[in-house]
């Protein structure tokens, strides 16, 4: 017989239950093939339908062994959060309730909860309260967005449509980053048609930061857009964002500040200082599903210039019904796409002002505990200023030691850390920003690392 929905619902919600429970207990990873996970869950597509129960059942088992647990408070990979349970039971509504808030019409809740977020968030990271918003996949998305924003208006200025005439003839775009920009940035501008030769890469200190004085050589006179960042991938580190934002403004640039994790830093009163400025840019993009602990995906684009925001993403048909409320469209590349602002409204809801800024801190603290625990020991050498959540660590002055040291963390399960190359050398690249990392976790993660370190 059939599983009825209650009884399936009732079920899958026990499996993740279960889940949760033994997060803390499971290994972060595992070692395993994707030969081995396709065998589990593939095989030949079932001529006739299959019971519900059975299905999830088989996915439970079948996907299991390729799972990492980044929501225990044990993963310092990549800069991954973990999952608050208030945006957890809103995501699950989310999914139960399937509604799409590309426009008004059709679900005014989607609406509503997207315009709510946007002005907690304006006031939350300090922007201007008038500020628009979108929701986007994740940073990626969102930087996609705000550079095509800020092409579509600096071209405006030089008197050339882009709507009508694209690219083909109009005026050279500048385009101007630092050394240690995120790649997705790089991405975002390859698929706005700006190749890598259009950049000018501006020179950065030791931890990362762009050197604004660089900016006076590099800033014409023509259409320009400057890319700043809110937190180093690596270190941590922030772009002198309030003279970027000046000098670029003086010749009309648009800067668009990538703030992945790091934006979050201005909703703690102890790293505040380290945005200062950011309410001066033109465009913002960051993570909800990084430090705010949201359920995968969830990006944010925000912009100073709402009009410019909805001319550079809108759509329209004749069939599309337009309410003159909110669209959600109108300020994303997607139009059909599932509601993620409900768990944002989750955890912002839940959170307030004082529950972010807490997760924040606990995060940076954290870090810091981390690198004064590694930094005592010999032979060990934390190579960033621990200014916000990420820890660098090289092992003596060997690459293949600090790599051998991670895959030996990797391999035992308890933890998950990866590397990276900075300044040439190859590091590991230690990030917090799950509100389940305690002191104790933090504990067990250094030995971990310590315990590598004596045996490689």
């Amino acid at each position: 017989m059939t599983t009825g929905r209650r009884d399936l619902l009732t079920s899958t919600a026990e499996i993740a239950l279960r889940y949760l429970e033994t997060a803390g207990e499971r290994p972060v990873a595992r070692e395993v093939s994707l030969e081995r996970l396709v065998e589990e869950l593939g095989g030949p597509l079932p001529a006739a339908p299959t019971d519900p129960a059975e299905v999830i059942d088989l996915l439970d088992r079948g996907a299991d062994p390729g799972l990492v647990v980044t929501s225990a408070g044990h993963y310092f990979g990549f800069v991954e959060g973990g999952v608050l349970p208030a945006a957890l039971a809103a995501d699950w509504l989310a999914s139960a309730w399937d509604q799409n808030p590309a426009f008004f019409a059709l679900s005014p809740a989607a609406a509503a909860v997207e315009e709510v977020c946007r002005g907690w968030l304006c006031e939350l990271l300090g922007l201007p309260e008038t500020a628009s918003a979108g929701f986007t996949t994740g940073a990626q998305m969102a930087n996609f967005t705000g550079l095509a924003v800020g092409l579509r208006r600096v071209l405006a200025a030089a008197g050339w449509d882009v709507d009508s005439d694209g690219l083909f003839g109009a005026p050279e775009v500048t385009v101007v980053v630092g050394e240690q920009r995120h790649a997705t940035v790089d991405r975002a501008l390859r698929l706005l048609g700006l190749g890598s030769r259009h950049l000018v890469a501006v020179p950065t200190d030791d931890q990362g930061r762009m050197r604004a004085s660089a900016l006076h050589d590099v800033l014409g006179g023509g259409p320009t857009l400057v890319c700043a960042q809110a937190g180093n991938v690596n270190t941590g580190a922030f772009d002198p964002l309030r003279e970027i934002c000046e000098l670029a403004h003086e010749r009309h640039a648009w800067v668009h500040v990538d703030g992945a994790f790091g934006l979050w830093a201005a909703a703690s009163p102890s790293s505040r200082h380290l945005v200062d400025g950011v309410e001066l840019a033109d465009s913002w993009a960051t993570d909800a599903h990084k430090w705010l602990n949201v359920p995968y995906d969830c990006g944010i684009v925000l912009c100073a210039h709402p009009d410019s925001h909805r001319a550079a993403m809108t759509l329209s048909a004749s069939y599309l019904a337009r309410s003159g409320s909110r669209d959600g469209a109108d300020w994303t590349p997607e139009s059909s796409r599932r509601a993620r602002a409900l768990p944002v409204w989750a955890a912002l809801r839940g959170l307030g002002r004082t529950g972010v800024s807490d997760l924040v801190e606990r995060s940076c603290a954290q870090a810091r505990r981390f690198a004064e625990i590694l930094s005592g020991v010999d032979g060990v050498t934390v190579l960033n200023e621990v200014v916000l959540n990420q820890v660098l660590v090289r092992v003596g002055d060997d690459d293949e030691r600090t790599r051998a040291v991670a895959a030996a963390v990797q391999s035992g399960g308890a933890i998950w850390l990866g590397t990276t190359v900075w300044r040439g050398e190859v590091a590991l690249r230690i990030s917090v920003c799950d509100h389940a990392t305690d002191d104790a976790a933090v504990t067990v993660a250094a030995e971990e690392v310590l315990r590598a370190v004596h045996a490689c």
